[in-house]
C-alpha cells in the first residue's frame, strides 16, 4: 500500500496554512464537518476505498471540532441516525469532551537539528508514567527533572503510553484515540516540546504505543469502519482487524501512526506494546511493514530509528532480520530475567514465578537470553519458546522492575517495600552486569517507598466494576488474599506519584549514588558495555546461591560474583590471582590472601553482594 513518508495523511492535516482533511469511514453514508466556532457545517466529499475528503476547509490551530456522521442503509450494526464523533485521527482532545482540537503538526519550532540518537547497546534506559512522575503529572514538568536524570547517567526515557484516553489518569494501555496526546498531560505541542528538550540534554526518547487493543470505554473506531474482526479474540475483546476484509486501510491507519511519532514528534524508539496479541496470519505481518516503513523513513531523515517489542512467546523470529524470515525488530523486554533474578532473590514462586528456580536459570538468562527456549514449562503447561542463537545482547532490554511487574502486584509494592537495601544494590547489578539493555523503572534509583498501582478513571459504572472484578481475580493466581486498592479511586492514583522529597534522607540518597556510579562503571568498561554475547559465560553455584558470570574482549575479562544468598560465601578457584577488585556493592568484603601455589584467589563474599573483578591480558 501506497504511504506518503513526508507528512502525516490520515485525519485533518495543515499543508502550507491550508487544511486538508482525510477520513476512512466505509461504513458511513454521510459525514459532516461541524466548527464550534462559526457553528458551520460542511459536508465530506465520498471518494473511492471507503475514503471521504475535505480539501482547503477554513479551519484554523486551535479550533475545536466534530463529526457528525451517519451509517450506511446497508450497515445493520446502527441505528440509522445522525451521530456526533470524535475525529478518529485527532491530535488533541478538548479538556471539556466535547470536540477534537485541530493542531498544526508542522509549525513546532524544533532545534534539533544536528541530534543523533545514540546506538541502541548504549541506551541506558528509564521508564516512566507521566502522570506519576512529577506532582502535577504533565509532559512539561519532567523537563524539570532531565538535568537530574542526565546526572545519574540515563541517555534514554522510556515513557509510557501518552495516546488519549477515557478520564483523566490510566496507565495508558487503555488508549481510545492512537494518534491524540492525552489532553491532560499537556496536549501534542508539549511532547514535541519534551522531546525537543530531551535531545538538547543529549536524552533519547522512547515512546510506549499500543497496536495490539483499545481501550474499553470511548472507543467508536467501530463507528466507522472494520477496524476490528471477529475472527480472533484478545485480553482486552475482538482484535484489531490486520488480516481481514478491509485490514488494508487499517494497517495504513497504524503505518500512519509509527510515522507519524518518528517523523513528526522525534521519537528516537517506539516500545510496541504485547505484540503476541497483534492477531495477524498475513503473509507479510503487520511489523514487517511496520519495520519496512520505518527503513523507508530513516533514509529519507538521515536519523536513527528503533523499534523495541514486548512479546511473551520467546520466539526470536520477531527479532530476527527480515532477510532471514524475521520480522525485523530491533529488540524486545525479556521478562524471563526479570523472572528469574526476583526468584534468586527471594520471590516467593507463586504465579508465572514457578516456573523459575533462582540463580540456575539467572545463569541461564545471561547465557541463553530465552530461560524457557524449548522446555517443559509447569505454568504454562507445554514446551515453550525457542533458541535465541545468533541474536546480539543489544536485542534484549532487561530490568529488576517496571511498570508491569511492580503494578500488577495486588498491592503495588515496588522492590523497595521487598528486599533489604543490600538486595536491592545486587539486583540492580545484576542489571547493568548483563550483556543486555539496562531498564530501571523510575524512582527505583532511590529506592522509592510509595506503590506503583494500576489506576483508571473510568465513567461507566459497569465497566468500573468490571475492573475492580478482573483485579481481584487476577491475583487468585499468587495465593492472595484480600482486595487490592480500588483501581478507580483517586487517592490510589495519587499514593503512585513519586515523592521526592526521598532523595533527601541518606539511605534514598546513597542508594541515588550507587546507582550513578554503577551505571558509570557500565559506560566506562569496555567488557560491561560490549553487549556481545559470545564474549561471556555464567556458571550457577546452586548450594551457595551465587553467579559466577564472566564477561571479556582481547583486552581484559571481568568477573562478576552475585551472592544472592543470606550468608557468606567463600568462593575459590574461580577468581584468578591476577584479578583486582573494581566494585564492591556493600563497600566491603574479604578478599583472602591465597597460598602462593594456587593462581586462584580464595574470595568471601558477604550476604547479599556483588563483587566485581577486572583481569588485565595487556
Amino acid at each position: 500500500m501506497e504511504i506518503n513518508l513526508s507528512k502525516r495523511t490520515i485525519g485533518l492535516n495543515f499543508d502550507q496554512g491550508k487544511a486538508v482533511f482525510w477520513l476512512w469511514a466505509p461504513r458511513l453514508k454521510q459525514v459532516i464537518l461541524q466548527l464550534h466556532s462559526s457553528d458551520n457545517h460542511i459536508d465530506f466529499v465520498a471518494k473511492p476505498n471507503g475514503y471521504w475528503q475535505l480539501d482547503g476547509i477554513e479551519i484554523q490551530p486551535g479550533e475545536i471540532y466534530n463529526l457528525i456522521v451517519e451509517a450506511s442503509d446497508g450497515d445493520k450494526g446502527f441505528e440509522h441516525k445522525l451521530m456526533q464523533r470524535l475525529d478518529p485521527a485527532m491530535l488533541w482532545k478538548a479538556n471539556n469532551d466535547d470536540g477534537s482540537i485541530a493542531y498544526d503538526l508542522t509549525a513546532f519550532p524544533w532545534t534539533d537539528d544536528g541530534w543523533k540518537s545514540p546506538d541502541l547497546e548504549n541506551f541506558i534506559i528509564y521508564e516512566l508514567h507521566c502522570g506519576t512522575f512529577t506532582s502535577n503529572g504533565e509532559l512539561s514538568a519532567i523537563e524539570n527533572r532531565l538535568d537530574y536524570l542526565v546526572d545519574l547517567g540515563i541517555t534514554a526515557i522510556e515513557i509510557m503510553p501518552v495516546a488519549q484516553f477515557s478520564g483523566a489518569r490510566n496507565w495508558g494501555y487503555d488508549g481510545v484515540f492512537p494518534f491524540a496526546v492525552q489532553n491532560t498531560y499537556g496536549g501534542p505541542q508539549a511532547l514535541q516540546h519534551l522531546v525537543d528538550t530531551c535531545h538538547k540534554k543529549g536524552i533519547a526518547v522512547v515512546l510506549d504505543v499500543v497496536y495490539n487493543h483499545l481501550g474499553p470505554e470511548g472507543n467508536h473506531l467501530d463507528d466507522f469502519g472494520g477496524y476490528f474482526t471477529d475472527k480472533y479474540q484478545t485480553p482486552w475483546g475482538k482484535a484489531i482487524n490486520f488480516d481481514d476484509a478491509y485490514s488494508d486501510e487499517v494497517r495504513k491507519f497504524y503505518l500512519e501512526n509509527v510515522l507519524m511519532w518518528f517523523r513528526d514528534f522525534h521519537i528516537d524508539a517506539l516500545r510496541l506494546d504485547a505484540v503476541h496479541a497483534i492477531k495477524d496470519f498475513s503473509a507479510h505481518h503487520f511489523l514487517e511493514e511496520v519495520k519496512s516503513a520505518t527503513a523507508q523513513l530513516s533514509q529519507l531523515t538521515g536519523r536513527n530509528y528503533y523499534l523495541i517489542v514486548e512479546s511473551d512467546l520467546n520466539d526470536n523470529r520477531y527479532i530476527n532480520p527480515q532477510e532471514s524470515g524475521g520480522y525485523g525488530m530491533d529488540g524486545q523486554w525479556i521478562d524471563e530475567f526479570h523472572h528469574a533474578l526476583r526468584v534468586a532473590s527471594g520471590e516467593p514462586k507463586t504465579g508465572y514465578y514457578e516456573d523459575f528456580n533462582g540463580v540456575e536459570h539467572l545463569a541461564k538468562a545471561y547465557r541463553d537470553a530465552y530461560v524457557y527456549d524449548g522446555q517443559y514449562s509447569r505454568h504454562r503447561k507445554k514446551t515453550f519458546g525457542r533458541k535465541a542463537a545468533g541474536n546480539a545482547g543489544k536485542q534484549f532490554v532487561v530490568f529488576s522492575q517496571n511498570h508491569d511487574q511492580v503494578g500488577n502486584r495486588m498491592l503495588g509494592e515496588r522492590s523497595s517495600a521487598l528486599y533489604s537495601h543490600a538486595m536491592l544494590k545486587l539486583m540492580a547489578g545484576a542489571v547493568f552486569c548483563s550483556p543486555f539493555i539496562p531498564l530501571i523503572f523510575m524512582g527505583e534509583e532511590y529506592a522509592e517507598e510509595n506503590p506503583f498501582l494500576f489506576f483508571v478513571s473510568h465513567h461507566d459504572e459497569k465497566l468500573i466494576e468490571a475492573v475492580r472484578k478482573g483485579r481481584l481475580e487476577e491475583f487468585s493466581a499468587f495465593h492472595q488474599n484480600g482486595h487490592p486498592p480500588d483501581p478507580q479511586s483517586i487517592e490510589t492514583f495519587e499514593s503512585s506519584k513519586l515523592n521526592w522529597n526521598l532523595l533527601h534522607l541518606d539511605k534514598h540518597a546513597s542508594m541515588f549514588e550507587y546507582y550513578k556510579e554503577l551505571i558509570a562503571l557500565r559506560k566506562q568498561s569496555k567488557v560491561l558495555g560490549n553487549l556481545d554475547r559470545n564474549c561471556l559465560d555464567a556458571q550457577a553455584l546452586i548450594a551457595e546461591q551465587t553467579v559466577i558470570l564472566k564477561r571479556w574482549n582481547s583486552e581484559e575479562s571481568i568477573f562478576c560474583i552475585l551472592n544472592f544468598s543470606a550468608e557468606s560465601q567463600i568462593i575459590s578457584e574461580i577468581i584468578p590471582k591476577a584479578a583486582s577488585l573494581i566494585f564492591n556493592s556493600q563497600g566491603h568484603g574479604n578478599i583472602q590472601s591465597p597460598p602462593s601455589s594456587t593462581t586462584f584467589k580464595t574470595i568471601t563474599a558477604t550476604a547479599e553482594t556483588l563483587l566485581i573483578f577486572s583481569q588485565s591480558h595487556v
